[in-house]
């Protein structure tokens, strides 16, 4: 059974950075592609960022790009979201998901983990 489990967030100042990540405990990792979205209170989940199962190409929301950095390292089954220069709107719980292609829609995504707290105060 796959589980994914995030962990990096926290409680930040704007401008501050921060690296999130995610561990696959199954044994396909390298084989699909990922994705990190966010759910801020009230709101729908977005997407963030998503990369292939190589690492080699990877994908950004306008809201996010030049700011936020995905990799993913399949030596450790292990995706990574560095984030810098935090604003207070990068406030949400922020999930990853595994899926078998690279897409933007959720639906596409068949596993998740629980979710991590990124808290950006002004």
């Amino acid at each position: 059974q796959v589980r994914l489990e995030e962990s990096g967030g926290g409680v930040v100042q704007a401008g501050a950075s921060l690296r999130l990540s995610c561990t696959d405990s199954g044994r396909t990792f390298n084989q699909h592609a990922m994705a990190w979205f966010r759910q801020a209170p009230g709101k729908e989940r977005e997407w963030v960022s998503a990369i292939d199962r190589s690492g080699q190409l990877t994908y950004y929301a306008d809201e996010v790009k030049g700011r936020f950095t995905v990799s993913r390292d399949n030596s450790k089954n292990t995706l990574y979201l560095e984030m810098t220069s935090l604003k207070p709107e990068d406030t949400a719980i922020y999930f990853c998901g595994r899926g078998p292609m690279v897409s933007v829609s959720s639906i596409h995504y068949d596993a998740w983990g629980q979710g991590t707290q990124v808290t950006v105060s002004s």
